[in-house]
């Protein structure tokens, strides 16, 4: 049997999996984890395939995207009023045993690229978008009853979307299987952006066609098996079948879609306390404070991690930051730390300047003198994502430059290599304290992930830091 911490992780996942996962459309609604530890936080990464609706059109990822396949980087936390879940994100309002009331935010993943082939030529691209509203799940020993209603929060489609939804749960040692049925109503603006075609996009073998609302059915299953405490490794399997309303469209040559997602998460243990370690840690809810400041870098990040810092040829623009972190677990040679930086991005008259905010799970070892035990240096690295309310200005010159597309959402790395500050002055500098280098890295993951916007590039950043853990 696994331990209740291995449980936690099961159900964390679980939870995941219930954000959008085909043809834009999100399948059966989340059902709350009651059992999860409060302040969990998780990494991971699945791949998202399926059917796509539209004529001729073979594959769920972006032309952007030279694979068959969508990358969905999976930033996972559930804490006791916020929740992460990969594609959505929200509040608790109310979470119990019995009942739990969210509010939150989806992202959509229904998209028309009019350069998919030559029939759609002269068409209007139909956007992916971020969705937003309320769920509300009753919890029992017979499964689980969800509803969620959302609606378009980045006026592209402009319309909602209500969804009800049956799940039940069944486990046998590590291996969790959980189906469900959902009923989804989509209202007539909705299904008009992405199936619908303008007088002005018409032409003899697309005539004008404007769909009022529809309804339709989606059924399919959750598989995950807790391949160790913190390893989790799940899979997707989900089927529709296309509404008449949908099917008449000239855009749309299916009868059924199909959805599948494979993927796995590791959990780092809870920003509140580590269930996953046995006893009590001395360090149990040890916390960290940086301050850094730097300056662009030309990259990319494997060649500033190994050592070249030159400065970027693109733009010269600085950096200056807050970080905060809290330790999640601490291991024999690696602890694991939360963290939250909040970076000032001065633009150097490129642009105004602008606020970047990121969050990131950092893995760091510290080397020890073997007669002493004194600490000679500590390294770390960091993975999570990245969010700027403009986009950086060395981003924006890079990527024009190369013809390819910015964002502000990003995947983020860090680097982060110091030194005790008593090792440098004796004992009169304060214990605990370092300085060194850290590396901060923003990018799309090679264009691979709709969730990212299907961005090749970004950008790096060479900063010098304190930082000191109490």
């Amino acid at each position: 049997m696994c331990t209740n911490a291995a449980w936690r992780s099961v159900l964390l996942s679980v939870c995941l999996l219930a954000s959008n996962s085909f043809a834009g459309e999100r399948q059966a609604l989340s059902i709350v984890n009651p059992g999860a530890q409060p302040g969990a936080v998780a990494l991971g990464a699945a791949i998202r395939g399926g059917t796509n609706p539209y004529r001729g059109v073979k594959h769920v990822s972006s032309l952007l995207n030279g694979n068959k396949h969508d990358l969905i980087p999976l930033y996972l936390y559930e804490g006791e009023w916020l929740f992460a879940r990969g594609s959505s994100a929200g509040i608790h309002l109310l979470n119990n045993d019995r009942w739990a009331v969210d509010a939150l935010v989806d992202y959509r993943f229904d998209r028309l690229e009019p350069d998919a082939n030559d029939y759609f030529t002269g068409m209007s691209e139909r956007r992916q978008t971020v969705d937003g509203g309320l769920s509300v799940a009753l919890k029992n020993g017979w499964g689980a009853v969800s509803a969620a209603w959302v609606s378009d929060l980045m006026g592209r489609h402009n319309g909602y979307e209500w969804n009800l939804s049956y799940r039940y749960r069944w486990r046998s040692g590590r291996l969790t299987l959980s189906p469900f049925v959902s009923y989804i109503y989509q209202d007539r603006d909705l299904v008009n952006y992405y199936y619908g075609v303008r007088a002005d996009e018409a032409r003899a073998d697309r005539p004008v066609y404007q769909p009022g609302s529809t309804d339709f059915l989606r059924s399919g299953i959750n598989v995950s098996y807790q391949w160790t405490p913190r390893v989790l490794v799940f899979s997707h399997l989900a089927v529709e079948q296309v509404s008449e309303e949908v099917h008449r469209s000239p855009l749309v040559d299916e009868r059924q879609l199909g959805a599948a997602w494979l993927g796995f998460s590791y959990q780092f243990g809870s920003v509140l306390g580590d269930a996953t370690t046995p006893g009590r840690s001395r360090r149990e809810g040890e916390r960290s404070w940086r301050v850094n400041a730097g300056y662009a870098a030309e990259g990319p990040f494997h060649r500033t991690h190994r050592g070249d810092l030159t400065r970027s040829q693109d733009a010269h623009t600085y950096i200056g930051g807050l970080t905060v972190g809290r330790l999640l677990s601490e291991g024999k040679h690696l602890d694991y730390w939360g963290r939250l930086s909040v970076n000032r991005r001065f633009e150097n008259g490129y642009q105004s300047d602008i606020f970047e905010y990121n969050a990131y799970v950092m893995a760091m070892t510290t080397r020890h003198s073997p007669k002493t035990r004194e600490e000679l240096f500590r390294y770390g690295l960091g993975f999570g994502f990245s969010y700027a309310d403009q986009i950086p200005a060395v981003e924006q010159v890079k990527q024009a430059r190369r013809q390819r597309n910015s964002g502000r959402f990003l995947n983020y790395l860090e680097a982060q290599f110091d030194v005790p500050l008593q090792l440098l002055f004796g004992d009169s500098a304060p214990r605990q304290c370092y300085t060194g280098l850290s590396l901060l890295h923003r990018s799309g993951i090679f264009a691979n992930s709709d969730l990212l916007g299907n961005v090749s590039g970004g950008s790096d950043m060479v900063t010098g830091h304190i930082e000191c853990r109490r």
